[in-house]
């Protein structure tokens, strides 16, 4: 039988496209063999480009692993007709642009993208990585150093550590088994020798008959047609094709394994993967994706359901793992709890137990159509995205797919194959399975190679095969039934909105709801949003644990209840803030009401059991244990708001607060903050004004029954003005070590918002290539524009494997003491052309309803009440000059006497290295915080 989705779709040279797509698009494959997608999309603000080259890390060779990532490296690094290192990653910078690449098993994805305007410059210097690279000999030193520093900042990462022992434990003749980063040891040699073989892998492995490139901009597809053949028709066709090895992902001495791994981290993880064969031929039909949306079911009667009622398991995840050419490791993710851990045998037995129970009752049509009408009601109201996003997606569908679904493929569900389900199914069996067990109890025998990771291996047991593949499914387990929140052929609504921005619909005593209604993306969805600010939300570290507490309380909670909404296109979330907590729906709204009484109703049950209270309390407790592990530079970011905001804490301190809490304190605690809230909410979407209105009034009804109004809280953030240079060094187990130097507004008009925001447009890109490319101090290097509490503010920093932190502050001091120089240099047009090009960021179009609903919450969190900041922002920006930047660096930033924050650790490595020169060191944070003259917001 073959499914039909209930949707007419378009076809634009030969592309299937959304109803709901405004773009057009086509196709076309050069006299060389390159095949490009072209994308006309007259309301985009930006250009943007991609280039898929079908060359991975499996083609590294045996001698030089890392060498594809090498050469992603080397390419940024200049060409024959542009040679300045520089000058590609400024030139999109100084437009208004981004850029970056990554290397994967099979692909290399490069990607970018600038303002319209510019669109054809940047295609000439993007085309030339691909025609003439330079591969400056200088550079090649330069950046196996930067590529060691990649290394050696993931050194800690447990997602690394198990990704290396996975490898090592499969067929090692398989190009999965390869170590793929690359360091100084595998890319070591003569400069000269290294770089004549990066030479010879470029001219084999690089052709244009395996690259796919897309392009997307508001220029004619006839135009863009004549820049892609003037910029990318010089590129070589070798007329290659991928040459991987037919050898089996595992022999059948590596099936039927039991793997140990230690992490880092403390987590308890069981995963039960199956070695597939190439899973790409299935595309159109996905039986994995439906066998997986039965799996990962978390309604009552589901595996997981189950796992959680007994006390076993807090998380399940069905159908990751990795794939490629020849294989896919399926995979079946448990997060488990300490009880979960001493159970493992009968938690697999379940999880073979649920097999059974879809391939004899599961393989029905209706289930099978309930998955692909969610699919194709997701591609009739498909939601566009930004243009850069855009580029990367297809460039990458179109090695993977065919073209005419190039934009469809991944909403494809044409039929359900029975046989074809059930065959993949057999192949989910005990005797195709091996085990894998993440968690610091284990033992182990061995280290991995690279990322030292401690584990090892053993056989499972002939009986405990034998034993699960006998199972019969237990009563309690059960397939879900039909999904009562699914929304047949949903449509939007036409009325216009009365306003082009949101305005206030309900206002009282502690209360206001803003509402707009969607005229211009069309789609039936809508976003909400409800801020509920209590004083007794965080004014200490303790109360801001209960209330974090709280909230992974009512998710857990939740969960079964709110599951299959979730699978309909109904989605929650619920996070902490320094005033409180906000709760965010999203999805259709035919059903979205439903949903948000359902959430409200059960956070305000509050009738929490004990078992679920101490395992989600162990949880927590665990991430913000685990917070201590994080890379040094992530533990800075954390630190430095924790530093400057009143209402935030480490999460060692939170931790520690929350170690003896009990289950009648946070009944007390969730008690407390609804005494008296302050509510501020959005509606946005597919929602009309008299929709938001009863809804605003059934709300405050809901609330009227357990709170009092209240004052919205305050959001203190430290003042640091006239300290001059404050220090606070974290201690962190890490080799690397690692700063940050924040520079702070003393006022937050669209005056200091313009600067600070230009400051770091026109520094960013300077700074990254001196400080990284040039001087090679790090992997992690840049610069940010970071406001906190509305204040604007500019952060320099570094990760760095080689460089103590006194040296790395003098780098980052000689840079922007050199930077006047810099500025002084630039032509007029070249100022010109940077403040444009950061215009033209600010100002870029909302993508989607997404984008452009939370602009509105971060308008409405700023008091920013006419959303009109950034158009403010923009007339400050224009009236600039290069004088202005250099009084303002040379009066804030030169001075030694300049207020800023400086967070940083010492990596174990430079331990014996001069310290920080003196200055105000702050050893004691709350007292510190306690004194410090603060900005009240």
């Amino acid at each position: 039988m073959t499914i039909k989705p209930d949707i007419e779709l378009k076809t634009v040279d030969n592309i299937i496209t959304s109803p709901n797509d405004h773009r057009h698009y086509r196709h076309v494959v050069l006299s060389n063999g390159l095949k490009v997608l072209l994308v006309e999309d007259k309301t985009a603000t930006q250009a943007a480009a991609s280039m898929t080259v079908s060359v991975g890390h499996f083609d590294d060779p045996v001698s030089r692993p890392g060498m594809a990532h090498f050469l992603e490296h080397m390419l940024f690094l200049g060409t024959e007709k542009f040679p300045d290192s520089g000058e590609y990653h400024q030139f999109i910078n100084q437009h208004g642009g981004s850029n970056n690449a990554w290397t994967g098993t099979e692909q290399t994805n490069f990607f970018y993208s600038i303002d319209a305007e510019h669109f054809e410059e940047s295609l000439d210097r993007f085309s030339q990585f691909f025609i003439a690279p330079k591969f400056d000999l200088e550079l090649v030193d330069r950046e196996r150093h930067a590529i060691d520093s990649e290394y050696s900042l993931k050194l800690k990462d447990d997602i690394r550590r198990v990704y290396q022992v996975q490898k090592e434990s499969i067929n090692p003749q398989h190009p999965f088994s390869k170590f793929s980063v690359g360091n100084l040891q595998t890319l070591a040699g003569d400069e000269a020798e290294v770089r004549q073989e990066l030479l010879d892998f470029y001219r084999s492995k690089y052709s244009a008959n395996i690259m796919t490139l897309c392009l997307v901009s508001p220029h004619s597809l006839d135009q863009q047609a004549q820049y892609t053949q003037h910029f990318f028709a010089s590129i070589v066709n070798r007329n290659l094709t991928s040459n991987y090895p037919d050898t089996t992902y595992l022999t059948d001495n590596q099936r039927l394994t039991h793997i140990n791994i230690s992490p880092v981290k403390d987590q308890k993880r069981l995963n039960i993967s199956f070695a597939l064969p190439s899973i790409e031929q299935f595309y159109k039909r996905k039986p994995l994706t439906f066998i997986s949306h039965l799996l990962g079911n978390e309604s009552p009667g589901s595996l997981l359901s189950y796992l959680k009622e007994q006390g076993f398991a807090n998380n399940l995840s069905a159908g990751g793992g990795v794939n490629g050419y020849n294989f896919k490791d399926y995979s079946i993710s448990i997060q488990l709890t300490d009880k979960g851990l001493e159970q493992l045998d009968t938690i697999i037995e379940c999880t073979f137990e649920y097999i059974k129970l879809i391939t004899t009752d599961g393989i029905e049509s209706w289930r099978y159509q309930e998955r692909a009408s969610l699919l194709a009601t997701a591609f009739k109201y498909q939601e566009q995205i930004k243009a850069l996003d855009l580029a990367s997606h297809l460039s990458i569908n179109m090695q993977h797919y065919d073209i005419e679904d190039v934009v469809y493929g991944d909403y494809r569900m044409d039929a359900m194959h029975a046989d074809e389900t059930l065959a993949l199914l057999a192949l989910l069996s005990p005797d195709n399975m091996r085990t894998q067990l993440v968690s610091k109890e284990v033992s182990t025998n061995q280290q991995a190679q690279w990322y030292f990771t401690p584990y090892s291996v053993e056989k499972i047991p002939a009986e405990k095969i034998a034993q699960w593949g006998k199972v019969t499914p237990r009563k309690a387990l059960t397939l879900p039934t039909k999904n009562p929140f699914i929304v047949d052929n949903p449509t939007s609504r036409v009325e216009h909105s009365e306003s082009d921005v949101p305005l206030v619909v309900a206002e009282d005593a502690g209360y206001r709801i803003w509402h707009r209604k969607d005229d211009e993306f069309n789609v039936p969805k809508g976003h909400i949003f409800l801020s509920l600010d209590s004083e007794n939300a965080s004014p200490t570290p303790k109360h801001a644990a209960l209330t974090r507490l709280y909230v992974e309380m009512v998710l857990d909670y939740m969960t079964e209840a709110t599951y299959q909404a979730e699978v309909a296109g109904l989605n929650y979330n619920i996070y902490p803030h320094q005033g409180g907590i906000t709760l965010h729906l999203t999805g259709f709204t035919g059903n979205q009401e439903t949903l948000l009484a359902l959430v409200i109703e059960k956070a305000r049950e509050r009738n929490f059991t004990q078992d679920r209270f101490k395992l989600i309390k162990k949880q927590l407790l665990r991430s913000w244990t685990n917070a201590s592990q994080a890379k040094p530079i992530a533990q800075l970011f954390t630190s430095l708001t924790v530093t400057l905001q009143k209402r935030s804490y480490e999460p060692a301190r939170m931790a520690e607060m929350l170690e003896d809490v009990t289950l009648d304190e946070l009944h007390n605690h969730v008690s407390a903050f609804y005494e008296k809230i302050y509510v501020e909410g959005l509606v946005y979407g597919d929602w009309l004004v008299n929709e938001a209105q009863q809804l605003a009034k059934r709300l405050k009804q809901v609330l009227s029954l357990v709170t009092k109004p209240s004052s919205e809280s305050s959001r203190e953030l430290i003042n640091i003005a006239g300290q001059g240079t404050l220090l606070r060094e974290l201690s962190v187990e890490h080799q690397d070590s690692a700063i940050i130097v924040y520079y702070q507004s003393s006022d937050t008009s669209a005056h200091k918002v313009g600067l600070f925001s230009l400051l770091n447009h026109t520094m960013s890109s300077t700074f990254f290539h001196e400080l990284r490319t040039e001087k090679q101090l790090g992997y992690m290097v840049g610069t940010g524009y970071l406001p906190l509490n509305r204040h604007p503010g500019m952060i320099f920093y570094i990760q760095s494997p080689t460089t103590g932190p006194r040296n790395l502050l003098e780098a980052i001091d000689e840079f922007i003491a050199d930077f006047n120089y810099a500025v002084m240099q630039i032509t007029k047009e070249q100022w010109e052309a940077t403040k444009l090009g950061l215009i033209n960021q600010i100002l870029e179009k909302d993508a989607n309803l997404k984008s452009r609903s939370q602009r509105y919450w971060v308008c409405l969190g700023n008091r920013d009440y006419d959303f009109k900041q950034r158009e403010r922002v923009v007339e400050e920006i224009k009236k600039f000059t290069r004088a202005d930047l250099i009084k303002f660096i040379v009066t804030n930033m030169r001075s030694k006497h300049s207020d800023r924050l400086v967070m940083f650790n010492a990596g174990e490595q430079h331990d014996h290295l001069d310290p920080l020169p003196t200055a105000t060191k702050i050893t004691d944070l709350k007292g510190f915080k306690a004194q410090a003259n603060k900005f009240e917001f």
